[in-house]
């Protein structure tokens, strides 16, 4: 813990570290309900933004969570419908690969021609959400601004950053990363593991029609994965073991383009990369509490999961979502929203949720990666009942799309 002067430079209900999508969405959101609110964002203004090539598949009920964010407008034009999920598992079968598809007309009745989700690149999501914060008058943003550590107490968090300010806060979000520093000053641990899988990652384009669906194909060796984008683009996410993802990524560009299609040109088209690509280690990664004394943890910070369903970043709006609702319910009855009894409910409204998501990838992942005859068959069964069963292709649709009755509330 770090020695906090008796008198802080600011006094806010909510101090937010870390201004990615999640930290940002949050401050305007609490900004929006009327609470005085801080956030703190380590980038530098002044500086070039590193290129960020990741795209983010948005569900539906995140992308009404931005909406109240008031980002879409920011957006238009730089976003692709997602129309349909489709999983199909490759391998070697006597009567063909199995696969699921579900769409729209799988959602509610009174959501149809709605999408199941947009798809939106990384710097244009955060640079719309930068031009929404600072337009904020309830918003408070110290930019090139380190955070260094806190104390807590009865009443309130004292924060210090490296530059010398402090500031009193009623309740401090963690929204920074997976390696959280303000998670460490709250005392919380972490459990997790090393998948022993890396993601090689680009944009291509395609020799056909993307149609506005997010396709999956399960090898043995790990899912292959394109997400639609703009002018027949996808983003693809291509799942080996740990090493050789990193292999690809240092290939020559005419290389890369030949292992993806002699592997994949069947399942997805002939493809050609468009830009930058990278690869990048899989963890798990679980809080093991997502509260402490006036502190909370959102988004990377409280779970880093298995990639293979996107919904990494959906599970940090639900998140916000959640702590929003939290917040403004504890303040309608005269309760203080930073109170221990008001984070109890934060904690047992998101905690579950997120380790099932995490549990569910891990099965799913495990379950189809690989090529044993056993398995085989129960996997075509599953994805054969999930195709032709009505009721099942319905709560998928919903789980996967974030359109579900107990969600937050600027997700429904």
């Amino acid at each position: 813990m770090t020695e906090i002067p008796d008198s802080p430079s600011l006094k806010v209900e909510l101090a937010i570290i870390g201004a990615g999508p999640v930290g940002t969405s949050l401050a305007i959101l609490a900004a929006r309900a009327g609470f005085a609110t801080l956030l703190v964002d380590a980038r530098d203004p002044d500086a070039t933004p590193p290129q960020d090539t990741r795209n983010f598949a948005i569900v539906r009920g995140s992308w009404r969570l931005l909406g109240a964010a008031g980002v879409h407008q920011a957006l238009a034009g730089q976003t692709e419908p997602l129309l349909g999920l489709e999983a199909t598992d490759g391998g070697r079968h006597w009567f063909g690969a199995p696969s699921v598809l579900f769409d729209t007309v799988d959602l509610p009745e009174d959501a149809q021609g709605e999408p199941l989700g947009q798809m939106v690149p990384a710097g244009a999501l955060q640079a719309a959400l930068d031009t929404v914060a600072a337009d904020e008058p309830n918003l408070t943003w110290w930019r090139n601004t380190r955070f260094a550590g806190l104390t807590t107490g009865p009443a309130s968090a004292h924060i210090t950053m490296e530059d010398g300010r402090t500031v009193a806060a009623g309740l401090v979000a963690a929204c920074d990363g997976v390696n959280s520093g303000v998670r460490k000053a709250l005392g919380i641990t972490t459990e997790g593991r090393a998948y022993g899988k890396s993601v090689f990652a680009a944009d291509v384009k395609l020799s056909r029609p993307h149609e506005g669906l997010a396709r999956q194909l399960f090898t043995p060796e790990g899912p292959f994965a394109t997400l639609p984008l703009p002018g027949n683009r996808a983003n693809l996410a291509w799942y080996m073991k740990t090493g050789a993802a990193e292999a690809m990524a240092k290939q020559p560009v005419e290389a890369i383009e030949a292992e993806l299609n002699a592997r994949f040109s069947d399942f997805a088209g002939k493809m050609t990369l468009d830009g930058p690509h990278l690869a990048y280690p899989l963890h798990l990664q679980l809080a093991t509490r997502l509260v402490a004394q006036r502190g909370a943890l959102l988004g990377d910070a409280a779970h880093r999961i298995n990639p293979l369903a996107g919904q990494g970043l959906n599970l940090g709006f639900k998140d916000v979502g959640a702590l929003i609702d939290v917040m403004t319910e504890s303040r309608s009855v005269g309760l203080d929203p930073g109170s221990d009894t008001s984070l109890q409910r934060y904690q047992q409204w998101r905690r579950f949720d997120a380790a099932a998501a995490a549990m569910f990838m891990d099965v799913v992942d495990r379950a189809f990666s690989n090529d044993n005859a056993l398995l085989k068959p129960l996997r075509g069964l599953a994805l054969t009942a999930a195709n032709r069963l009505g009721p099942i292709r319905r709560a998928m649709a919903r789980q996967a799309s974030a359109d579900q009755p107990a969600l937050p509330s600027l997700m429904r």
